[in-house]
């Protein structure tokens, strides 16, 4: 097919003990948005790497524009007109977004020192006039939202004339109208003819913006489908190849059971600001608000990772001190980190060291040296029971996917045995697959007794697993809700209303 921009087939990719892709196809048609879907650990992303030069593939043939190419690098990919905008975007902060756009090819003025900051402003905004996109270019990017620096990424993208666009998860961090916003820029985007290929773990998304869909499954392609033809169900089922967990939470009254952990008037202002709310055993609580409402802010001070400023925290009754992380862990509290790369684990090092991390002192013998045997032995337990993929306990964490990395941070503070979880963003970037053994999870160990804070920026999400939810906008409690009185407007109601004291 010589009218297609990209054509894959046949592609194959190995890494130590893995292999990621196996005899995959793809292929992507001019002013076409191709959304890319599968699992952690699909191979999507991989697949994709592999035609922007960041890996090399191992077998198979790609076609540009109907043409054999060989992509061994990013600079080989970019003269081919592919690029990739990832999760982690790349700009340089302090530089303004003109600058961003044309590093490395500045126009000069005069002395060959002097950038020709009118000249780079006046082509940025040609380009942002192609995509309808209004900002201007000589603003600081340090000062933007995540949506604009992923708008200048795109003209970015389009200064180089490329045709392939691929996109890794880029409305993740995102509002629901940057999402809109961004949208309409992709959409530009498509109208002149570009392709875009949009990897993304949200489904609702995949029927707004894209046209096809092709699905991966355990590093193989599984299907290529026009958007309107299939239905999100159907999706799923092409992505697991197994059945999804699906039954919400018994919403059982947990108000009877014992106090376990108890806020009083917790302040850091102006993030935190006289918070106070109570955890039942066996609860699962939500956290619910929009970006900077002071949900994670609130978390950070209750498991000692930032100071707080006043207010007192109980648990089972009695006032703790918490000063640090270390004294947190002591009281029984585990802290999942929406940031789970940066809070959650040692990427440089194994499956077993993360699990164990937490509760080294039960591993040591003598002389500090670790039980190896035993270290093992409880890693493996726990990548059975979490149902973690991956190719042994000596894999190291960074080799992993999003949700398995995900499961392999719970499976540290399992073995911990904490009886209070904080879980903030559990499922963000993680599949739909990996999602439904999360909620499973968490419901599991409610039902265990464990005590369990769940921080949600997706609202089907909180209003499922959640008993009680407590709304929070700009840094107050605004509503603690039962389940039975929760909707998804009631919440985005009491989530913009910094006024409103705690209601519930």
């Amino acid at each position: 097919m010589t009218d297609c921009l990209v054509k894959m087939e046949g592609i194959e990719k190995m890494f130590p003990g893995v292999k990621a892709l196996n005899d995959c196809q793809f292929e992507l048609l001019p002013g076409e948005v191709h959304g890319l879907v599968g699992e952690n650990g699909a191979g999507k992303s991989t697949l994709m790497k592999v035609l922007a030069g960041i890996y090399k593939k191992d077998a198979g043939t790609i076609l540009v524009k109907g043409k054999p190419v060989e992509i061994h690098t990013a600079k080989q990919a970019q003269s081919l007109g592919i690029s990739i905008i990832h999760q982690e975007l790349n700009l340089m902060k302090h530089l303004t977004a003109s600058q961003n756009i044309f590093i490395g090819r500045e126009q000069k003025k005069g002395m060959p020192f002097l950038v020709d900051d009118g000249e780079i402003n006046r082509k940025a905004k040609e380009l942002f006039d192609l995509i309808n996109l209004r900002l201007d270019p000589s603003v600081q990017v340090a000062v933007l939202t995540v949506a604009q620096q992923q708008m200048i990424e795109i003209a970015k993208a389009l200064s180089f004339n490329m045709d392939v666009l691929v996109m890794d998860e880029p409305t993740s961090a995102l509002s629901e109208n940057e999402i809109e916003e961004l949208f309409k820029v992709i959409r530009n985007f498509r109208d002149l003819g570009k392709g875009i290929v949009y990897i993304s773990h949200r489904m609702d998304e995949l029927h707004h913006i894209c046209d096809r869909v092709t699905v991966m499954r355990d590093g193989r392609y599984i299907a290529t489908t026009p958007m309107k033809e299939i239905t999100t169900e159907q999706i799923i089922s092409q992505m697991v190849g197994r059945e999804i967990y699906e039954s919400h939470h018994p919403h059982g009254d947990t108000s009877k059971n014992e106090i376990v952990l108890e806020v009083k008037n917790l302040n850091r202002s102006p993030v935190v600001r006289d918070v106070s709310f109570d955890l039942h055993r066996g609860e699962i609580l939500g956290f619910a608000g929009l970006l900077g409402a002071g949900r994670t802010e609130t978390m950070r001070l209750i498991f000692g990772a930032d100071p707080k400023e006043g207010g007192e925290i109980f648990i089972n009754g009695k006032k703790v001190i918490i000063k640090h992380p270390k004294d947190a862990v002591r009281h029984g509290i585990g802290y999942l980190s929406e940031d789970r790369k940066r809070y959650g684990l040692a990427l440089g090092m194994s499956v077993k060291v993360n699990t164990v991390m937490a509760s080294l002192e039960k591993f040591l013998r003598p002389l500090g040296i670790i039980d190896e045997k035993a270290a093992k032995k409880v890693s493996m337990e726990y990548i059975k029971k979490l149902n973690t993929r991956t190719p042994s306990v000596d894999q190291l964490a960074k080799n992993l996917s999003g949700g398995n990395q995900q499961k392999v941070v719970v499976g540290k503070w399992l073995v911990k045995n904490s009886d209070i979880l904080i879980f903030d963003e559990p499922t963000r970037g993680i599949d739909v697959g990996a999602k439904s053994e999360i909620y499973k999870l968490l419901n599991e160990l409610a039902d265990q007794g464990k005590a369990i804070i769940m921080i949600s920026s997706e609202l089907p999400e909180i209003l499922r697993m959640s008993h009680r939810i407590v709304v929070m906008c700009e840094g107050r409690v605004t509503a603690t809700l039962g389940a039975e009185e929760s909707t998804q407007e009631k919440i985005m109601y009491y989530a913009t209303q910094r006024n409103l004291s705690a209601a519930g």
